[in-house]
C-alpha cells in the first residue's frame, strides 16, 4: 500500500530526526519475526514516548492504516509482521525502566526494555520478575505481554498474565487509558490488563507496565531423573505437583531430544532414556532438604532408570547440560523448524507424546517433544530437512492440533497465535466465543488498524 502524503507529513512531525525511516534496511528489518512469514512496511516508527504513541494511533486511524507494535521480534507466530504493510512501531527505544519499588514489590517499566536487562536491574534489590523465556536475553517485556510468554518459571510463579499488575496503552480508536492497580488485590470492575496481555497489539498498543516481582530465593536445587517410558515420567510430575513444595522449573525431553543433544554435545554426558525430567526448586535452604526429600521421594515411581540430585553449582551445570544443548543440535538438523508448543492436562502427556509420534511415523518427519511439563506445556517440534519434508510436516500440524483438543488441552501456551495458529481457531472456541472476542475487538480498535491478520480468524 502507498501511505497518503498528508499522512506522511503528520508522522514526519510527530517523529522527527531519526525516529521515522523509510530506509529499505529498516523497513526489510522490520519486515519479519522467529517465523517464516515476512511482509514489507512503508514505513518505521520509533516511539519514546506515550504521548507520540497516542499521536501515532490517532493518525493511522484517521487514514485507515495498518500499525504493528514490534519489540525484540522474537514471535515464532509471525504476530510481529506486518502482514497487511502500513506502519510498524519499533519500540527498542522506548526502553526506560521509570521505577523499581521493592517495599511494594513492583517494577514500572517502558515496553521496549529486554527481559535479561529488567532481571538486571532487578538483581541487586533482591527480586526478579517470574517471566523467563528461552529468548530473554533479546525479547521485550511488551513482546512478552503481547503474547504472554512465559518460561519454565511459570510452573510455581504463573504465568505472565499473573505478574502484571497494570497497564498505561493506546487502544485503536486513538484513545489513550490506564487499567490495573499498583496493588496485588482489586475488585473494580472488568480486568482489562488480563485482557490487554496476550491479545498480540489487536486491541491496544501498550506503553507502561507495572508488574509485580517476585523475591530471589536464598538457593536452587537441581534434581534430573531418567525413565523407561513416557508413561512412567508423567505418573512422577503428577506426583511432584502434588507435593507442598512446588518446583520453579519441572522440565521434559523425550528420547529423540535426548538423542539430538547427545548426538550434537556428546562431551555434556546426556543420559540415554526413553524420557528425562529435570526439576529445580528454590528458596530458604533451611527448608530445601525436606523440600528436595519429598520430591525426590515423588520422583521414584516404577520406571525411574536414574535420580540424581547435584550438591553444587558445577553439578548443577552439569545436569542442565542436555536440555541447553538441545537448541542447537536442533539447529544442526535443519533450519526449518516448525515450533508448537501446545498444552494438555499432565496426566494426558503420555498420550500426546505417543500421539506425536505416530504423527512422525504417518508422515515420515522428524518431531521432538520437550518443555514444562509440570503444567504440561510441550513444545513439539516439527523438524522437516528437505522441500518434501517442510510440506508433510505442514500436513501434520492439523493433526497435532486435533490430538491434543482431543486430549482436553489448547493450541498455545505461550507462543501465542499469531498468523500461525490463527486458521485454527475455530477448532480450539466455539462460535459464541470468538463472537464475543471479536465484539471486543470492535470496542477497542472499531477500524481494525492494530495488527490485522493476527489472532482472530
Amino acid at each position: 500500500m502507498t501511505l497518503p502524503a498528508t499522512l506522511l507529513d503528520r508522522l514526519r512531525a510527530i517523529f522527527p530526526g531519526g525516529e521515522l525511516s523509510t530506509s529499505d534496511a529498516v523497513r526489510n528489518e522490520c519486515a519479519h519475526d522467529n517465523s517464516r512469514y515476512r511482509a514489507l512496511p512503508e514505513l518505521v516508527v520509533f516511539p519514546t514516548g506515550h504521548d507520540q504513541v497516542e499521536a501515532l494511533v490517532r493518525a493511522c486511524r484517521e487514514h485507515r492504516v495498518p500499525l504493528t507494535a514490534r519489540g525484540g521480534g522474537t514471535s515464532s507466530t509471525g504476530a510481529s509482521v506486518p502482514m497487511a504493510g502500513g506502519v510498524v512501531a519499533n519500540f527498542m527505544r522506548m526502553n526506560r525502566i521509570l521505577r523499581i519499588d521493592p517495599d511494594n514489590r513492583l517494577a514500572v517499566v517502558e515496553p521496549g526494555v529486554s527481559n535479561e536487562a529488567l532481571q538486571q536491574a532487578l538483581a541487586p534489590y533482591g527480586f526478579f520478575w517470574a517471566p523467563d523465556p528461552g529468548s530473554a536475553p533479546w525479547c521485550t517485556v511488551g513482546g512478552n505481554l503481547a503474547c504472554n510468554a512465559s518460561g519454565p518459571h511459570a510452573v510455581k510463579y504463573g504465568s505472565t498474565r499473573d505478574n502484571v499488575l497494570g497497564l498505561a496503552a493506546v487502544a485503536g480508536s486513538g484513545k489513550s487509558f490506564r487499567c490495573g492497580t499498583h496493588t496485588t488485590k482489586s475488585a473494580i470492575g472488568y480486568d482489562l490488563t488480563r485482557l490487554v496481555v496476550g491479545s498480540e497489539g489487536t486491541l491496544a498498543v501498550i506503553t507502561e507496565a507495572t508488574l509485580k516481582l517476585t523475591p530471589r530465593p536464598a538457593a536452587v536445587r537441581t534434581l534430573r531423573a531418567t525413565y523407561r517410558d513416557v508413561a512412567s515420567a508423567a505418573r512422577a510430575v503428577t506426583r511432584i505437583m502434588a507435593q507442598p513444595a512446588t518446583p520453579c522449573a519441572l522440565e521434559f525431553m523425550d528420547a529423540l531430544a535426548l538423542k539430538l543433544a547427545r548426538d550434537h554435545q556428546p562431551e555434556a554426558g546426556v543420559p540415554a532414556a526413553e524420557a528425562l525430567l529435570m526439576i529445580e526448586l528454590d528458596g530458604a535452604p533451611d527448608t530445601l532438604d525436606g523440600a528436595t526429600a519429598a520430591i525426590e521421594a515423588a520422583a521414584r515411581v516404577d520406571g525411574l532408570v536414574q535420580l540424581e540430585v547435584a550438591r553444587d553449582e558445577a553439578q548443577t551445570r552439569a545436569l542442565w547440560a542436555a536440555r541447553k544443548a538441545l537448541s542447537l543440535a536442533q539447529r544442526s538438523v535443519t533450519q526449518h523448524k516448525i515450533n508448537e508448543d501446545v498444552v494438555v492436562p499432565v496426566s494426558r502427556l503420555p498420550e500426546l507424546v505417543d500421539g506425536v509420534r505416530a504423527l512422525s511415523e504417518k508422515h515420515a518427519v522428524p518431531i521432538v517433544s520437550f518443555g514444562h511439563a509440570g503444567n504440561g506445556n510441550l513444545h513439539v517440534n516439527l523438524l522437516p530437512r528437505d522441500v518434501d519434508e517442510i510440506e508433510r510436516a505442514y500436513a501434520a500440524l492439523p493433526e497435532l492440533f486435533a490430538l491434543v483438543l482431543a486430549l482436553d488441552g489448547t493450541i498455545s501456551g505461550e507462543h501465542g497465535i499469531g498468523v500461525v495458529k490463527r486458521e485454527f481457531m475455530p477448532l480450539a472456541l466455539e462460535p459464541a466465543t470468538l463472537e464475543l472476542m471479536r465484539n471486543i475487538k470492535a470496542a477497542f480498535d472499531p477500524d481494525g488498524i492494530l495488527n490485522p491478520g493476527k489472532l482472530l480468524p
